[in-house]
C-alpha cells in the first residue's frame, strides 16, 4: 500500500446505511479538509496522465468537478463538466442510463469537446461503472477519445470497470 493510499483510508469516512439501509457509503469530504491531502491526490492524477496527450478533463457531477478542475488546471487543458439535465445553458447533448432503479441523465454542451479531443474523466468514485460509462458514450458521442477514467476510491467489488468496455481504469484505493 503507498503512502498516499494509507493516508487515503485513514482519512475517508464510512458512514453506513447512507443513502439507505445496507449502503456503506464512501466519505470523501475529510480529504477535502486537508490541502496536503489534497494537492497530493491532484499530484497522483497528473503523474498518471501528464505525458498522455489530454484536451480536456470531464468531471462527473458532482463530486468530479472537485478533481477534475484542478487536474485540469495542472495538466494545461479544459475543463468539462458533464451534468444532470436542466444545468447547463447552451446547446447540449445528453445520454440516458439505468441506474439500480430507474434512470438518470448526463449532458454537455455540445461543443466542449469534440474529434481530435483526447479525454481524461474523473469522479470521486467507481462503483457499477454505470455514470462513467454513460459519460463516455457521451464524449464518444460528441466525437472524441476517451484516454481513460480515473478515479480517488475504486469500489472493486461491484466490478465497475466491466461496464467501461476496456477504457483504462486508474483508481488511488480499491476497496
Amino acid at each position: 500500500m503507498s503512502e498516499l493510499e494509507s493516508r487515503l483510508t485513514a482519512t475517508i469516512r464510512d458512514i453506513p446505511d447512507f443513502p439507505k439501509p445496507g449502503i456503506l457509503f464512501k466519505d470523501i469530504t475529510p480529504i477535502l479538509s486537508d490541502p496536503d491531502l489534497m494537492n497530493d491526490v491532484v499530484a497522483w492524477m497528473v503523474e498518471r496522465f501528464g505525458g498522455a496527450g489530454v484536451t480536456a478533463v470531464v468531471g462527473m457531477e458532482s463530486r468530479g468537478f472537485i478533481f477534475g478542475a484542478p487536474l485540469a488546471m495542472r495538466l494545461g487543458c479544459a475543463f468539462v463538466p458533464a451534468r444532470k439535465p436542466g444545468k447547463l445553458p447552451y446547446d447540449s447533448v445528453g445520454v440516458d442510463y439505468a441506474l439500480e432503479y430507474g434512470t438518470a441523465r448526463l449532458e454537455m454542451h455540445s461543443d466542449a469537446v469534440g474529434p481530435g479531443d483526447k479525454v481524461l474523466v474523473v469522479d470521486d468514485l467507481l462503483a457499477t461503472g454505470g455514470t462513467a460509462a454513460a459519460t463516455n458514450s457521451l464524449i464518444k458521442k460528441l466525437g472524441a477519445d476517451v484516454v481513460a477514467n480515473c478515479f480517488v476510491i475504486e469500489l472493486g467489488f461491484l466490478a465497475g470497470r466491466d461496464a467501461l468496455g476496456g477504457i483504462p481504469v486508474e483508481s488511488i484505493v480499491n476497496y
